[in-house]
C-alpha cells in the first residue's frame, strides 16, 4: 500500500512510476506538470496539495529521479499563493536550492503564530523588524547553479536570485544530489518572505521520498531472495532472510502511514486557513493557532495536531529508509556492497535524507513534549456527504438504546444486530464498511459488550454452521449467556496448528475426541469450545471443526499460572469426549478451511487492540507526573508515542481503503506485529521510569505474552513475507 490510498492517487503514482523507471529528467517532469502538482492553479500549478506531492515524491524516490525536483518543489510549497515566482517553479523553468534549518525543535509547543498556512506550533517565533542577511555560511540542498535560493535571514526567510548569494559545492555522502555552502551577499527589496515552516514541510517531503527509497529496497531484497540460491534452495526460504525482509516491509508501512498522516494534516490546515481568509479575516487567517502549554485543552487546536503529526513523520520515515536500504545490502550480500549495484546509492540517499530532515532524537523529544502538553492527533475518517442521512438514522437508534435499562439494551443489541453489525442478518445488520464506521462512532458511549473469544468463533458459525447451530448458540452468545474458548493449540504442534494430534474417532451418533489442548484462554470459565481434531491422516484436509461442551464427561481443565501470577491460560484434556454429529461445523475433514476463517478474525481483532499504551495516555500520565526525567527518556517516550500514533494511522488507512472499495492489504498483520511489540516496549519503558509501581510491575510481565499468543512474532513475519512479498514457503 503506497502513501496515496484513493484511486486518483494510485493513478497519479502509476503515471509517475513508468516514466521514472525509464530515467525521467527535469524536462519530462515539467511536461507532466509534476513540479506544480501542489501549486494553486492561478499560479500555474495543478491545484492539488502536499499529499499529492508526497505521492509523486514516493515514486521519484523509488527511481532516485532528478536531483533538482525536491528542493524546487519544496520551495514552491513554502511560497504564499500568488507569489510572482511561483509559476516559474511550477512549470520547471526555474529551479531552487534551499537552506534547511539546523536548530533543534523547541522543547514544547508555543503560542507563537505563523504567517504560513502549513506552519505548526513547532515553528520558532519570528524576529521583529525587516529581514537582513544572516551572517555566516549555511548548508543548502540543491546545486550551485540553481536559479533561486531560499535562505534564512534575520526575521525569517528570503527567496534570492543566484546573483545575490555565493554558492560553493560541498561533498556529501549522496553522490546523486548536490549540496552547497551558501552565503547571502545581499537581500534586495521585496525578496523577503518572513517566517516560513521550512523545517516542518521539509521533514514531510523528505519523509515521502524516503518511503520511495525504502520501497525500492524492500522490493529489491525480496526479488533477489526469491531467485538467489544457496545450499540448494532460495535464500528467501531461510527464516533469517525472510524475517529481515518482512521486518523491513513493516518499517516501511509504518513510515508511509506517518508521512500520509502528516501530509493530510498540513493540507487540512492549509484548507482551513484558506477558508478563514476567504471569509474576510486575511491577516488572522494566515496564522496558526498554537497550543497553550499546560491548559486543559492544550494541543487540541489545528497547529498542535499538525506539529505532532509532522514530528511523528520526522521520527519514523528517514530512519525506516536507512534501515531498509541497509537490509537490502545485507540480503544482496557482496554484490550489494559494490558500485556494480545501485543499492549503495539508495543507502547514501537515505542517509542524506535523515541528516537533512534533522536529528530523529531531537524530533522524538519534541513529539514527547507536545504529547505531554496535551496535544492529541485525531484519527477519524472523513466520510462522504451522503453519510449524513445514514448518521442521523443510526444516531436515532443509539439514542433509543441509551434510554433502555442495561438488560433490555443488551437484548436489543443482540436482536437488532448491533454487536457484530457486519454479519448478515439476522445475526448482524449486513452493514457496509461505511455503516460500520458510523455505528462505531455513534455507539461509543453505549459500550457494546466485548465477546472475547466468541468474536472469533461467531463469524465462522455464521458462515459454515447449520441453521440449527446458529439459532442454538448465537443469541445466547450475544447476550453473554454462553462464553467460549478456543481449543486449537497443542503441546506438540505449537505454531504449526495443522500439525495437531487430537484425534476424533467415529462412534454411533457422533465422534469421540481424545487429546490435549494448551494455552486455552479462560477455559475454566467457558461453557463451550471451538475445537479442531484430526479425522483422517492428511495434514490439512484431515481436520474437522467441532463445538465441544466444556461440561461434558471427559473434559478436564487445569489452569496454568503465568509469570505475572494470573491464571488466564489453561491445559485442557479430552478423554473420549462425545460430540454429536450435529455439532460439527462445516464438512468432515474440511475443518482447516473453517479454522482459517476463525484465525482471520483473530488477527484482525488482536490488531485492533494491542494492550497498555495503545492510546499512550498511561505513559504520558506517568512521565508528566514525574520530575527529573533525562533527555534520553524524553526521546525514548517520543519515539514510542510516534510509533503508536503511526499504528493508529495504519488502522485509519485500512478503514479508508475498505471504505473506498479496496482491500486492507497487509495492514492487519502489520498492525498486530507492531502493536504487540509496542505494548511490550511501553511497559518496559514505564517500568524503567517507575519500577516501584505495582501496575507496571504487572504489565511488564503480562505483555511478554503478547508476541506469543494469537500467532508469534515469527509466524506473523512469515505471513507477511510469504503473502505480501511472495517469498517462498519453507519446504
Amino acid at each position: 500500500m503506497s502513501i496515496g490510498l484513493t484511486e486518483e492517487h494510485r493513478a497519479l503514482a502509476e503515471s509517475v512510476r513508468g516514466p521514472a523507471g525509464r530515467g525521467i529528467d527535469r524536462a519530462a517532469l515539467a511536461r507532466q506538470g509534476l513540479f506544480g502538482v501542489h501549486v494553486p492553479e492561478p499560479s500555474g500549478g495543478q491545484g492539488f496539495g502536499l499529499l499529492e506531492l508526497c505521492v509523486v515524491l514516493e515514486e521519484l524516490g523509488r527511481a532516485r529521479a532528478d536531483a533538482a525536483f525536491l528542493p524546487t518543489a519544496l520551495t514552491a510549497a513554502l511560497l504564499p499563493p500568488g507569489h510572482p515566482l511561483l509559476p516559474a517553479l511550477a512549470n520547471g523553468t526555474q529551479t531552487a536550492t534551499i537552506t534547511l534549518p539546523t536548530p533543534s525543535p523547541p522543547p514544547a509547543p508555543t503560542n507563537t503564530p505563523s504567517a504560513h498556512p502549513h506552519a505548526s506550533s513547532a515553528q520558532p517565533p519570528a524576529s521583529a523588524g525587516q529581514p537582513h542577511a544572516s551572517s555566516g555560511t549555511a548548508t543548502a540542498l540543491g546545486p550551485t547553479d540553481a536559479d533561486l535560493f531560499l535562505v534564512p535571514v534575520e526575521g525569517g526567510w528570503a527567496l534570492l536570485d543566484r546573483s545575490s548569494v555565493t554558492a560553493e559545492p560541498l561533498e556529501g555522502v549522496d553522490l546523486d544530489r548536490p549540496l552547497c555552502a551558501v552565503t547571502v551577499r545581499e537581500v534586495p527589496a521585496g525578496r523577503e518572505l518572513g517566517p516560513l515552516p521550512v523545517r516542518e514541510v521539509a521533514a514531510v517531503l523528505l519523509g515521502a521520498e524516503s518511503c520511495g527509497l525504502a520501497a525500492w529496497a524492500v522490493d529489491t531484497a525480496a526479488s533477489y531472495a526469491k531467485v538467489r540460491e544457496q545450499f540448494g534452495r532460495p535464500i528467501g526460504q531461510f527464516q533469517g532472510v525472510k524475517h529481515r525482509v518482512a521486518a523491513a516491509l513493516v518499517a516501511l508501512e509504518q513510515a508511509r502511514a506517518a508521512v500520509w498522516d502528516a501530509a493530510r494534516a498540513l493540507d487540512a490546515l492549509a484548507t482551513a486557513t484558506g477558508a478563514e481568509s476567504a471569509a474576510g479575516g486575511a491577516e488572522e487567517a494566515g496564522r496558526v493557532k498554537g497550543a497553550a502549554s499546560g491548559s486543559e485543552g492544550a494541543g487540541r487546536t489545528e497547529g498542535g495536531e499538525v506539529g505532532l503529526a509532522v514530528g511523528v513523520a520526522a521520527v519514523l520515515a528517514p530512519d525506516a529508509a536507512v534501515r531498509c536500504a541497509a537490509d537490502a545490502i545485507q540480503v544482496l550480500g557482496g554484490i550489494g556492497y559494490t558500485f556494480e549495484h545501485d543499492a549503495h546509492r539508495y543507502y547514501r540517499r537515505a542517509l542524506a535524507n535523515r541528516m537533512l530532515a534533522g536529528d530523529p532524537g531531537e524530533w522524538s523529544e519534541h513529539v514527547a513534549r507536545l504529547a505531554a502538553a496535551g496535544v492529541r492527533r485525531a484519527m477519524e475518517p472523513d466520510l462522504p456527504e451522503d453519510a449524513a442521512a445514514l448518521r442521523a438514522e443510526i444516531r436515532a437508534h443509539a439514542e433509543s438504546l441509551a434510554q433502555e435499562e442495561p438488560p433490555a439494551r443488551l437484548g436489543r443489541f443482540a436482536r437488532e444486530g448491533w454487536i457484530m453489525p457486519y454479519l448478515p442478518r439476522p445475526w448482524g445488520r449486513g452493514a457496509t464498511p461505511l455503516e460500520q464506521v458510523v455505528i462505531h462512532q455513534e455507539f461509543r458511549e453505549l459500550k457494546r459488550p466485548n465477546l472475547g473469544i466468541a468474536a472469533w468463533a461467531v463469524p465462522s458459525i455464521v458462515t459454515y454452521g447449520t441453521r440449527e447451530q446458529q439459532e442454538r448458540f448465537l443469541p445466547k452468545t450475544f447476550t453473554g449467556e454462553i462464553v467460549w474458548c478456543q481449543l486449537f493449540s497443542e503441546p506438540g504442534a505449537g505454531s504449526d496448528l495443522a500439525g495437531l494430534s487430537t484425534k476424533a474417532t467415529r462412534v454411533e451418533g457422533g465422534w469421540s475426541l481424545s487429546g490435549q489442548k494448551i494455552w486455552t484462554s479462560l477455559a475454566q470459565y467457558a461453557h463451550w469450545g471451538i475445537c479442531l481434531a484430526r479425522t483422517s491422516p492428511d495434514k490439512h484436509r484431515g481436520i474437522t471443526y467441532f463445538l465441544v461442551d466444556m461440561s461434558a464427561p471427559g473434559v478436564t481443565v487445569r489452569p496454568l499460572k503465568e509469570i505475572n501470577g494470573e491464571e488466564i491460560f489453561n491445559e485442557v484434556f479430552l478423554d473420549d469426549v462425545f460430540v454429536p454429529d450435529d455439532l460439527v461445523v462445516g464438512e468432515v475433514d474440511n475443518g482447516w478451511k473453517v479454522a482459517r476463517d476463525t484465525l482471520s478474525h483473530e488477527r484482525v481483532a488482536l490488531g485492533d487492540s494491542w494492550g497498555p499504551g495503545s492510546q499512550h495516555t498511561d505513559m504520558m500520565r506517568l512521565i508528566t507526573g514525574r520530575d527529573g526525567l533525562r533527555r534520553s527518556q524524553w526521546e525514548q517516550a517520543g519515539r514510542l508515542w510516534a510509533e503508536g500514533q503511526a499504528i493508529s494511522a495504519l488502522g485509519l488507512r485500512g478503514t479508508l481503503s475498505r471504505l473506498s472499495g479496496g482491500g486492507s492489504g497487509t495492514t492487519a498483520s502489520v498492525r498486530k506485529l507492531l502493536g504487540m511489540r509496542h505494548a511490550q516496549a511501553i511497559s518496559e519503558f514505564c517500568w524503567s521510569v517507575d519500577p516501584s509501581s505495582r501496575y507496571w510491575n504487572r504489565m511488564i510481565l503480562t505483555t511478554r505474552a503478547f508476541t506469543i499468543g494469537g500467532g508469534t512474532t515469527e509466524v506473523q513475519l512469515n505471513i507477511i513475507a510469504e503473502r505480501a512479498l511472495g517469498l517462498p514457503r519453507d519446504p
